[in-house]
């Protein structure tokens, strides 16, 4: 779904911008923090992870996060809640003040592992003996 651009004459404020954010995207996936991994075990552990549908990593200064890719139940196709009025606490508490409409949440992440391939490559740099696990 894409949001039509707000006019030129319109200021973009918190109480109007979910309007004009093109595919609600705060709603179309979870974070979850997660333990640092540190050990050749807890990144396989991570690997694992990742090698499922819809599930990512990233850390950024907070630390660690799986991203799970999945659009709330209740997003409606023309981008808005279908259940505003009883929405969960956490729905109720977000802040968009400043948010993805403003700047993609990747570009504060430290490092991003989008697909099991790319936390993989990270693994056989970071461990030298990486293949060894499995002897």
């Amino acid at each position: 779904m894409t949001r039509t651009p707000a006019p030129r004459h319109i200021e973009i404020t918190p109480e109007n911008k979910c309007g004009f954010c093109p595919g609600s995207k705060c709603c179309t996936y979870i974070t979850q923090k997660i333990p640092g991994p540190r050990s050749m075990a807890d990144f396989d552990h991570l690997l694992w992870q990742l090698a499922h549908r819809g599930v990512q990593a990233y850390r950024d200064s907070d630390g660690w996060y799986l991203l799970i890719t999945h659009p709330c139940n209740f997003l409606q196709p023309d981008g808005r809640c279908g259940i505003y009025a009883t929405r969960p606490q956490l729905c109720r508490d977000y802040t968009n003040d400043f948010c993805e409409f403003d700047q993609p949440a990747e570009e504060g992440f430290d490092l991003y592992f989008p697909d099991y391939a790319s936390l993989d490559a990270y693994c056989r740099q970071r461990f030298r003996r990486w293949d060894a696990r499995f002897g």
